[in-house]
């Protein structure tokens, strides 16, 4: 079976055929560092990792680029609230991002640019704009005009002309000819950080703030761009129309979303007091990799309930996958090799592979598991299985896991190696009497599962 994605733009499942042959460039829309991710947006960013990790297994190079805003309205007023430099607030923000990921087993991406280190990129592209007549100014921003984009709105499958303000589209606070249009930039507001640039002193929008890194590190055109759901319009929408405005060329190829997350199927907000993170998650009692699980386990095109007897079953079930992969890894047994185990493990890697390649169907990929884990423990109460089978089944589990990445298959958790280095950058950081990065040291492993203990021998860990 050839591999299909589904394309929002098509609507439909499509055979991928990546720009360069065995080469997949990525695009995932990343986080505003303004606050916590939320398990909403660790979805996103689970599903962005589970793309890349299965096409690497199919023998593709990826190329990853995410994005890190940390220049939008809510990092603005955050930073003010809090009386420091918009640059100082979110490096605090970025830092947690990247602890969050490294617990859920994100693997990295290849490039996270920030908005703020890439205005120059976003102005040359306004004024490219403004030179071929597809944006304006007005009052010292600039706007585009989607009246000039013909195809606006074939992504999220709406009529332009049925667009009403307030309603559909996003509000700004500039005057603009059209409502339906939308600022690439702003103009500099008092007590808010501003740039100088050719096109003027100001910000640039959050649309062109994409469009321009995007380019910039992937090219013109992108084989795949992720995001949420929520994503599509006005967000996705705008890049395709000031991208392709500006170069010409179909902005990307496959556009890929993953649907919301809801917490006791209510939407998270502040007003309900239901935002969840990763961290009130662990300090229940649970496993990042428990998460990972329930994200992974739910096809990424459907809606997922979070509730904790949800986190708890994952867990559960995690646990017992866990119990059979350390089973397998010590067997031992003098059976002789068994020709129908040999089939077995043949079939169901040829089963995962098929689900996987049907628009990443994790679903139906653990259907294979839990069925090949049943017919393997079945065989291992009648003594039927040999040690060189047992090994056979622990290498498949392996190559599931390195796309799956929720399973225990070596010693848990973090390497000693990786705890030794945190505590001497944290003894380090005593030395030269910053304390406050000490304590986020400290609280990093403790959300890691280890507790420091100081001793007149020096600091000592051990597991909670």
């Amino acid at each position: 079976m050839a591999l299909k994605f589904y394309n929002t733009l098509s609507g439909e499942k499509e055979v991928f055929v990546p720009l360069k042959d065995k080469f997949a460039g990525i695009y995932s829309c990343g986080p505003t560092v303004y606050g916590f991710a939320h398990i909403g947006n660790l979805r996103a960013y689970v599903f962005a990792d589970v793309l890349r990790r299965y096409l690497e297994f199919k023998g593709y190079t990826v190329r990853q680029v995410m994005n890190i805003t940390d220049l939008d309205d809510k990092t603005i007023r955050a930073s003010k609230e809090q009386g420091v430099s918009l640059r100082e607030y979110t490096d605090k923000y970025i830092r947690f991002f990247f602890e969050d990921i490294d617990l859920l087993r994100i693997k990295r991406a290849d490039v996270y640019p920030r908005v703020t280190d890439h205005i120059n990129e976003m102005a040359d592209m306004v004024k490219l704009l403004l030179d071929k007549d597809y944006a304006y100014r007005k009052d010292g921003s600039v706007y585009f005009k989607v009246n000039e984009f013909p195809d606006y709105g074939k992504l999220a499958k709406i009529d332009i002309s049925r667009i009403k303000p307030g309603a559909t589209v996003e509000a700004d606070e500039y005057e603009k000819e059209d409502v339906r249009d939308f600022a690439l930039w702003k103009e500099k507001k008092e007590g808010e950080p501003f740039w100088v640039t050719e096109i003027g002193e100001g910000r640039p929008g959050w649309h062109i703030e994409c469009s321009a890194m995007s380019i910039k590190y992937l090219g013109a055109i992108i084989d795949i761009h992720t995001g949420g759901i929520d994503n599509i319009f006005p967000h996705h929408q705008n890049e395709i129309a000031q991208s392709e405005a500006a170069t010409g060329q179909k902005f990307v190829r496959y556009w890929m979303h993953c649907e919301h997350l809801l917490v006791d199927n209510k939407k998270m907000s502040k007003s309900l007091g239901n935002i969840i993170t990763l961290r009130d998650v662990m300090n229940r009692g649970y496993r990042p990799e428990a998460l990972r699980y329930l994200f992974v386990f739910s096809h990424y095109r459907s809606r997922l309930n979070f509730t904790w007897e949800s986190i708890e079953h994952a867990s559960n079930i995690l646990n017992r996958l866990n119990q059979f992969v350390e089973r397998l890894k010590g067997y031992n047994s003098k059976s002789k090799s068994n020709e129908e185990i040999t089939m077995l493990t043949s079939r169901h890697a040829q089963r995962f592979e098929t689900e996987m390649d049907n628009d990443l169907n994790t679903p139906g990929a653990f259907a294979s598991i839990f069925d090949m884990v049943g017919e393997v423990n079945a065989a291992i109460e009648k003594d039927d299985l040999s040690s060189e089978s047992a090994k056979a089944v622990y290498e498949l589990m392996l190559k599931f896991d390195a796309v799956l990445g929720i399973m225990t298959l070596k010693e848990k958790g973090v390497l000693s190696g990786d705890i030794e280095a945190l505590i001497e950058e944290r003894e380090k950081a005593r030395e030269r009497k910053n304390f406050k990065r000490a304590d986020e040291i400290r609280k990093r492993l403790e959300d890691m599962g280890i507790v420091l203990e100081d001793t007149k021998e020096g600091v000592r860990w051990r597991k909670k």
